[in-house]
């Protein structure tokens, strides 16, 4: 059934325009006036460019422009593909599952997305090479485990696995996220009072040791010295923040600096051990559920790798490829790199053995999903006052450096 783009009025007189499937514009404007849509301009969507016809280049244009300033979240493609799965799995086939679904998404861009991913079906291409053309909204790991389903026929079980695996990833990201809202926050407003004490505050009470001949202590001359600097160069202050900030970024994505500085996260006290935990968990995840979707397990590896976001760590999946290549154990292969920690070795050597390699890596992402929770807590509740005892000292640092000078000139205080 072909795709039509229109546009029109809704009963309340304001304009619309979507992307709906019918056997012929007659059809459509029939069954938009039930919905009371009175029907203006259509015309045939088809993939990748929009019919010339019947002057529908404008309207898919505005279509278009709508869907460009959007982005598609991880939770919106999850729930999408749940979805699908749900038709499929009640024998609904794949082209008329993409149609029911498109009604149903509220994302203009996933919505022109779909339309397209159907229409590529309609004309004869595998879903996943449909899907595969918008690999900003879907990654390489989903086509490859929706190929992988595709082949092995259980196209709908792949599609649970992929929605329980995106939701878990959502649900990570929104803890990781959620622990550090109240430091980055607390940082920020301890980063502001000290600006200002320094600009507005010291200046005037340091302003009385102008006339004495003293030799002020150290620590009040570095407190004058620091607020002079920031009272009279805080413009360029402010301005080198976003400048160092975008020097870092580029920096951070160059070779060189993206391989040290992920090395250095690794083994930073506290944070790096969390960053390798998250690391692992979604690499066991993922893999765990291309392999249990039958993907091949040096493509699985492959695709995985992407996962990680470490540089350090995926060169030792690149190595522990090669070597599992040439016909050596997964285990084996991390446990000589020293980077992935021995019980997680060891729990895969024991799946490879049983031949449960999937379920013992959807066991450990299980495991470090549940520790990571533990360790956020811990660390948001280690961050918290230990900020306000820096911040805490370092008010203290100014009082006295302040009130030293004054309790020397009068002994009597």
């Amino acid at each position: 059934m072909p795709m039509w783009a229109y546009k029109g009025v809704d009963p309340r007189g304001k304009q619309v325009n979507g992307v709906r499937d019918a056997d012929s514009p007659k059809m459509l404007r029939s069954l938009l006036r039930r919905d009371g849509v009175l029907v203006t301009d259509v015309a045939e969507a088809r993939a990748g460019k929009a019919a010339r016809a019947n002057g529908a280049s404008g309207l898919r244009r505005e279509v278009d422009l709508k869907a460009i300033f959007q982005t598609v979240k991880t939770a919106e493609v999850a729930g999408f593909t749940r979805q699908l799965a749900t038709l499929l799995k009640a024998g609904i086939p794949l082209a008329e599952s993409l149609g029911a679904i498109v009604d149903q998404i509220d994302n203009p861009k996933l919505k022109s997305i779909v339309v397209e991913v159907r229409l590529k079906v309609n004309e004869g291409s595998a879903l996943a090479d449909a899907l595969g053309k918008h690999d900003k909204v879907f990654p390489g790991v989903y086509v490859s485990m929706v190929r992988g389903g595709e082949t092995a026929g259980n196209l709908d079980q792949v599609l649970v696995r992929l929605a329980d695996f995106l939701e878990a990833q959502v649900k990570l990201r929104s803890k990781v996220v959620g622990a550090m809202i109240y430091p980055i926050l607390m940082a920020c407003v301890s980063a502001a009072v000290m600006a200002i004490l320094m600009v507005a505050v010291v200046p005037k009470i340091t302003a009385i040791y102008a006339d004495t001949e003293k030799v002020l202590p150290w620590n009040t001359q570095m407190l004058i010295w620091v607020s002079t600097i920031i009272g009279e160069y805080w413009f360029l202050i402010a301005l080198s923040i976003p400048f160092a900030a975008l020097g870092f970024r580029a920096w951070v994505r160059s070779d060189a600096g993206r391989s040290l500085w992920d090395r250095m996260v690794l083994k930073l006290p506290l944070v790096g051990g969390l960053a390798r935990q998250i690391a692992i968990a979604r690499f066991c995840r993922t893999f765990g559920t291309m392999l249990a979707s039958g993907v091949p397990l040096l493509r699985a590896m492959e695709v995985s790798r992407e996962i990680l976001g470490n540089t350090t760590l995926m060169k030792v999946i690149d190595k522990a490829r090669e070597q599992i290549a040439q016909g050596e154990s997964i285990a084996a292969t991390l446990k000589r790199s020293g980077q992935f920690p021995s019980i997680v070795t060891h729990m895969i050597a024991v799946g490879e053995r049983a031949g449960q390699l999937e379920q013992m890596l959807t066991n450990v992402a299980d495991a470090y999903d549940a520790d990571t929770d533990t360790r956020l807590s811990r660390l948001t509740s280690l961050l918290e006052p230990l900020m306000i005892v820096v911040m805490g000292g370092t008010v203290a640092f100014i009082v006295f450096s302040i009130l030293g000078p004054i309790m020397d000139m009068n002994p009597t205080l």
